[in-house]
């Protein structure tokens, strides 16, 4: 897992090829006028989805985990925080659903584990295969506008 500004989204060009391609195309885009959707970057080696929302409460959301892809998650407005603690031998609350690549861990069975970090307008995270994340929780509900980019890594 990586957290930093988009001011210094070069620094992580060289871990993956096609990670370079989503973070100059978070960094060249203006997300703001987007209508909520998904859009292709390279068929589904690359793709955006673009989503509104407001944030929840902890208690309510699942961790989830990835195999296939990476997670580019850049906040165009608004602020969040997510949850984050490495996969080990947790066993997940919903097993792997392959056709979207993640599966669910619930949060009272790893909240100790866990840490929260805030992530404001401007800023990005890079969850890898293996990062247990929760997205989209604040302690009181804010709108957000977020980005996912998703990253084939085969």
């Amino acid at each position: 897992m990586i957290v930093d500004t988009l001011a210094n989204h070069h620094l992580y060009h060289g871990l993956h090829p096609r990670l370079e391609v989503a973070l100059n195309h978070i960094a060249s885009t203006d997300f703001s006028p987007l209508p909520v959707g998904n859009y292709p970057i390279d068929g589904d080696n690359i793709f955006v989805i673009v989503n509104d929302y407001h944030t929840k409460p902890r208690q309510v959301e699942p961790f989830e985990v990835h195999q296939k892809y990476i997670d580019v998650q850049f906040v165009v407005s608004g602020e969040e925080e997510f949850g984050y603690l490495p996969l080990a031998d947790q066993t997940p609350s919903k097993p792997y659903y392959e056709k979207h690549d993640y599966a669910e861990f619930d949060y009272e069975s790893n909240k100790a584990n866990a840490a929260f970090i805030p992530l404001k307008t401007g800023m990005f995270a890079l969850f890898f295969p293996g990062d247990m994340h929760m997205p989209g929780t604040s302690s009181e509900p804010a709108l957000v506008r977020k980005v996912v980019i998703k990253v084939k890594i085969d």
